[in-house]
């Protein structure tokens, strides 16, 4: 092993470089207002419950003859689509003529201690279908799922298929027992029923600090150690804050419904081994017959790329597309090259079925 040479003027420079920016970074933090976000225009179209639907508004009028619901996961809040002007699936989407709707599923509390997958799918996706579908006088809609939204819209789209005119997945877990799936293997042996019966609703804290301690050293330090970087940069500092705002800005999970994700889909694997039952009745991807394109991240550290492109092996339909993005689970929605690459492949995709 060779030692480590340190040359004496380089290091000055960067103590000096970063003394510079320390300094102004109390101009940048003075110049600041409290960060916003969900950049895009909408308009609510149907509310139930804590559960709302938006339909956003473009610089034009939609061309697509058939819309587009987003359906998001539960552990995070969706504006995740909607960030910032430049970070934006859903104006990217409108941009290119798309009708863009979505789930906003609000902040469960106490009163949602007993709200069951069935109560979520069967209900409240099936519901929100129902109001975009009378809202564009159509029968069927287009569905794009996100992450556990898109293991939710599976089910929804084999349950319900007269509903669903064309399946988006987006990072969607669809095997949760690969070898790689670090979340998997975690809760292989946790006891499930003792977790929920004590706490009822899973906290947000709880869930952060798990998904942080995925990468604890890139998620707890050397995002902060690269801050130095960036704090004479009011814009950059601005989006920093933003990304923080949106990780930090989770929902308690609602007890029922997490006691059954987690023991269904992420114990059983029941959605690829079979035996998923969902308000009764049996989920079978053999029933998906209709188009589906299928979008993973090849540096997803949540949604390992194997766990999603099984998806093809299980639906029924012929009519199958999967596209890898090269990225990571957040970046396939906010990064440049997502901006440049994921719209105007879902856009192309739709427009040669729509």
């Amino acid at each position: 092993m060779q030692p480590i040479r340190i040359e004496p003027a380089k290091a000055m420079d960067e103590v000096l470089t970063t003394q510079r920016k320390l300094a102004a970074a109390l101009d940048t933090l003075r110049s600041m207002d409290d960060v916003d976000f969900g950049v895009t225009a909408k308009e609510e179209i149907y509310r139930e419950d804590k559960v709302v639907v938006y339909r956003f508004k473009g610089e034009r009028a939609p061309t697509a003859k058939v819309p587009i619901l987003i359906v998001y996961a539960l552990v995070n809040r969706p504006y995740m689509v909607d960030l910032q002007d430049d970070r934006s699936l859903v104006k990217n989407l409108l941009a290119k003529g798309e009708d863009v709707y979505l789930i906003d599923w609000g902040y469960p509390d106490a009163a949602d201690r007993w709200l069951t997958l069935d109560d979520y799918i069967n209900g409240y996706i099936k519901r929100a279908v129902d109001a975009v579908a009378r809202h564009r006088r159509l029968r069927k809609i287009n569905l794009l799922g996100i992450c556990q939204g898109g293991a939710f819209s599976l089910c929804f789209a084999a349950l319900h298929p007269a509903r669903v005119q064309n399946l988006i997945t987006m990072v969607t877990p669809v095997d949760f027992q690969t070898p790689d799936n670090m979340l998997s293997n975690w809760v292989q042996k946790l006891d499930i029923d003792l977790f929920v019966d004590t706490l009822g609703n899973v906290p947000a804290d709880l869930m952060n600090l798990c998904y942080l301690m995925l990468k604890p050293v890139r998620l707890n330090q050397q995002k902060y150690i690269g801050l130095v970087d960036i704090l004479d940069n009011k814009v950059e500092m601005e989006n920093f804050l933003r990304m923080e705002k949106w990780i930090f800005d989770s929902p308690d999970q609602a007890g029922e419904a997490f006691r059954q994700f987690l023991k269904d889909f992420y114990q059983g694997n029941k959605l690829v081994k079979g035996g998923l039952r969902i308000g009764g009745q049996e989920v079978h991807l053999g029933n998906i017959t209709m188009p589906v394109l299928n979008v993973f991240a090849e540096q997803d550290h949540l949604v390992p790329p194997a766990a999603s492109r099984v998806l093809g092996e299980h639906v029924g339909t012929k009519d199958y597309t999967q596209l890898a993005f090269r990225g990571g689970h957040i970046g396939i929605y906010v990064s440049g090259r997502a901006q440049r690459e994921v719209p105007p492949a879902i856009h192309d995709w739709l427009a040669a079925r729509c």
